[in-house]
């Protein structure tokens, strides 16, 4: 078993905030919303080979400590120096040995985990 997507709740009018974060400081590729979903409502993100991010534009509000986390393979510093170049506040929690972290924001309150775990080989 494997996680395959996971959704989150944006503004109703987030869909320029959702790309310019998810996909212009994140990296992420867009996807096309599949036929027979309301294209007007979401915002499909691939990670990875078949992982998902699902922006659905409901305007609820975020749970406050809940997250998911998104791994890179190098460059957690870079992308942390980033984000807080574009004014994205960024935090330490607390550590987990070997496995170097930081946690944000998006611009809808969700809060997202960043670490680094390098690829297996």
């Amino acid at each position: 078993m494997r996680l395959q997507h996971i959704s989150v709740a944006i503004d109703a009018d987030g869909a320029g905030a959702a790309r310019a974060f998810y996909g212009g400081l994140l990296g992420l590729e867009e996807k096309p919303v599949p036929p027979k979903l309301d294209a007007s409502q979401l915002v499909w993100f691939g990670v990875g080979e078949d992982l998902e991010v699902h922006l659905m534009r409901t305007g609820d509000a975020p749970p406050p400590n809940a997250h998911f986390c998104l791994a890179v393979d190098f460059g957690l510093e870079e992308l942390r120096a980033r984000l807080e170049a574009a004014g994205v506040e960024t935090s330490t929690p607390t550590e987990i040995v070997g496995r170097p972290r930081f946690m944000c924001r998006d611009p809808f309150g969700n809060r997202v985990e960043v670490t680094e775990l390098p690829a297996q080989g």
